[in-house]
């Protein structure tokens, strides 16, 4: 399995604009720049792309390691936090952190911890890291 996306630049690093298109066309030709990544402005960066992929990917395999456990959750609902660091001269993702909430009926904590800690390792984005990867969760 291939998945592909495209950035296209024009101009210089802090004054130039992309865009970025996904090949499922989710996004087509979203706006991206210096400032949409660094400051405020409408649009997406990098590290928030990231940080949607972990989220899902970490959610998709918690939902697999629960269904392997004979467990369906009623919800699992994740954010991640991606920090972006100074380091030398550019920057660094610096962590991944998870934030979890879930309601999953049958389940004990222990039960919960082993499976969540199984698919924050084991999800490909988790693996994709060398950046600290850190989850934080509730179960209803």
């Amino acid at each position: 399995m291939i998945r592909t996306a495209t950035a296209v630049w024009q101009g210089t690093g802090r004054d130039g604009k992309g865009s970025l298109t996904t090949q499922s066309g989710v996004l087509d030709s979203s706006p991206y720049s210096f400032h949409t990544r660094f400051e405020n402005e409408k649009g997406t960066n990098p590290e928030e792309l990231v940080a949607a992929a972990h989220a899902g990917c970490f959610t998709m395999a918690l939902a697999f390691g629960l269904q392997a456990a004979g467990l369906t959750p009623t919800e699992l609902k994740t954010s991640c936090a991606v920090t972006v660091e100074k380091d030398g001269a550019g920057f660094k993702v610096s962590k991944s952190a998870l934030t979890l909430a879930a309601n999953v009926p049958g389940v004990t904590k222990e039960k919960f911890a082993e499976i969540a800690a199984g698919a924050k390792a084991g999800c490909p984005i988790s693996k994709l890291f060398t950046a600290e990867i850190t989850l934080d969760w509730t179960l209803a």
